[in-house]
């Protein structure tokens, strides 16, 4: 009717945990989690590099990068150039992603005490805020 179950689980039982299958502590969980965000903003980033250069824009993708290599143990982020072949209203879409994805390492770094990342996601929120405020035109 059903076949048998033939391996023992891999979870803990009532009658003991086992000690056969690896563990993180918190501070190894939260390093995985805020790396996986900053590499987000810099894949964001880096589109927003493609359509829309910018000295500010290199800047901050060499410092994401540096924060997701520290949190990574020496492990380079994947990077790839990306070709400019949306319209420009593409451009607002792309700012409030990066505004969320900054927002969410923004509370990760927080959790983990990581003052640097927490800066630099702060910093990433504030510019991508103001990239997508309508910009006053001066009338003389």
């Amino acid at each position: 009717m059903y076949e048998p179950i033939r391996a023992k689980s891999v979870h803990s039982t009532m009658a003991g945990p086992t000690s056969d299958f690896p563990h993180r502590t918190r501070e190894e969980e939260l390093d995985i989690q805020l790396a996986g965000h900053l590499a987000a903003l810099l894949a964001v980033t880096d589109e927003l590099r493609a359509l829309a250069p910018s000295a500010e824009l290199d800047t901050a993708a060499e410092r994401l990068a540096a924060q997701v290599t520290r949190l990574r143990k020496g492990r380079t982020p994947a990077r790839a150039s990306v070709n400019a072949i949306a319209p420009l209203p593409h451009l607002a879409a792309l700012h409030r992603r990066a505004h969320t994805l900054a927002g969410r390492a923004l509370v990760v770094a927080a959790s983990r005490a990581d003052t640097a990342a927490a800066i630099l996601a702060a910093e990433m929120m504030d510019a991508h805020t103001a990239a997508l405020e309508p910009r006053e035109v001066a009338s003389h």
